[in-house]
C-alpha cells in the first residue's frame, strides 16, 4: 500500500537563544507527508492499513475523543484506500460537530459515541463482542493507532535522518511514536518525547513494554518529559498560545496546541535551562495534527 506522500524535510531553526547555548534545532517536517494523513498519524496507520488488507478486512474500527488527531487521519485514511470507517468515540455527542467529527463523518467515518466510563474499558472483549454484532466484522486499529505495526512504522523516522544528531525529540500521547524512534535509534543517541498529557508518568511504563514487545531490547537513552501539558490534553494556556505565534511568526512552520506547540515550548524551555550541552544537535519530529 502506497500513499504519495512529499519527502520530508529537516529545517533549521535559526534564533538568539540557540545562537547564545550554541546548539543546533532542526524540525523535520513529517507534517507535510500528506494534507490530511499527515505526520505519525501516516506512519502508526501505514502498516496497520497493509494488515487489515491481507486479512481481507473492508472495516476499521478505532476509538479517539471528540479532538482526535488519529480519528481524523483514520477516517481520512479511509477514504483514501477504499475501507469503511467506524470511530468510537468518547462522550456524549454534541452538535454542532467539531471540526474534527466534522471531517470524519464527511469523509465516510460512522460516529458511535460511549460513555466515559465504558471508554476506560473500552477493549474488554465484552464490548468488543457487541461492536461486532452491532456492526459486523472489522479490523481494529488501538486508540491514538499504536500498536507494535505502529511502532514498526515509526521507526522509518530515524532511518530517514541522514546527518549526526546528539537529540530527537516528539510529543507523545500513547506512546507509539517515541517507541518507533527507540527502537530505530537501537541504544545510539538520544530520545525525548513530551507528554502532551497530565499524569503522563505512565507513558514511561507502556513506552517500555512497547520497545520490548517489539524488539525484545531495553534500552536507557531516552526519557519521557511530563512538565509541559497545560493542563492536560486538547488545553492550553495564554504562554503556550503566545509561544505558538511567535514560533509560527519567525519560521512559518504551523503548529498546534495538543502536541506540536507543547512539545516545542517544553524543548525551548529545557533549551533555557541548559539542559542540552554545547555544540549538540537537536532534531525536533513535526508529528502534523488538525490546526
Amino acid at each position: 500500500m502506497q500513499l504519495s506522500i512529499n519527502k520530508t524535510s529537516l529545517e533549521k531553526i535559526s534564533s538568539p537563544l540557540l545562537d547564545e547555548k550554541k546548539l543546533t534545532l532542526y524540525v523535520k517536517r513529517d507534517d507535510l507527508i500528506h494534507p490530511t494523513v499527515s505526520g505519525n498519524k501516516w506512519r502508526k496507520l501505514k502498516y496497520n492499513l497493509q494488515e487489515a488488507q491481507k486479512q481481507k478486512h473492508d472495516t476499521l474500527l478505532t476509538f479517539g475523543g471528540a479532538y482526535s488527531n488519529h480519528i481524523y487521519a483514520l477516517a481520512a485514511a479511509g477514504k483514501l484506500f477504499g475501507f469503511k470507517t467506524i470511530g468510537i468515540i468518547r462522550g456524549e455527542k454534541t452538535l454542532p460537530l467539531n471540526p474534527v467529527l466534522e471531517f470524519a463523518q464527511k469523509s465516510g467515518m460512522r460516529l458511535y459515541y460511549i460513555s466515559r466510563t465504558a471508554y476506560r474499558d473500552k477493549y474488554n472483549p465484552e464490548l468488543i463482542g457487541e461492536f461486532k454484532e452491532r456492526f459486523g466484522k472489522f479490523y481494529l486499529v488501538p486508540e491514538g493507532g499504536t500498536n507494535m505495526l505502529a511502532v514498526q512504522g515509526c521507526e522509518e523516522i530515524v532511518e530517514e535522518i541522514d546527518i549526526d544528531f546528539d537529540y530527537i525529540c516528539c510529543a507523545s500521547g500513547t506512546g507509539g511514536t517515541i517507541s518507533g524512534i527507540i527502537t530505530g535509534l537501537n541504544g545510539k543517541h538520544k530520545a525525548l518525547g513530551f507528554s502532551a498529557l497530565k499524569g503522563g508518568e505512565f507513558l514511561k511504563d507502556d513506552v517500555g513494554n512497547l520497545v520490548k514487545g517489539y524488539c525484545g531490547k531495553d534500552f536507557d537513552n531516552w526519557d519521557i518529559i511530563t512538565d509541559y501539558h497545560f493542563g492536560g490534553y486538547a488545553k492550553s494556556k495564554p504562554e503556550l498560545l503566545e509561544f505558538m505565534k511567535q514560533f509560527e511568526k519567525a519560521h512559518k512552520i504551523p503548529l498546534e496546541f495538543i502536541y506540536t506547540g507543547k512539545m516545542l515550548y517544553g524543548l525551548f524551555d529545557l533549551i533555557k535551562k541548559d539542559y542540552f550541552k554545547e555544540g549538540q544537535t537537536i532534531i525536533a519530529v513535526h508529528t502534523g495534527g488538525v490546526r
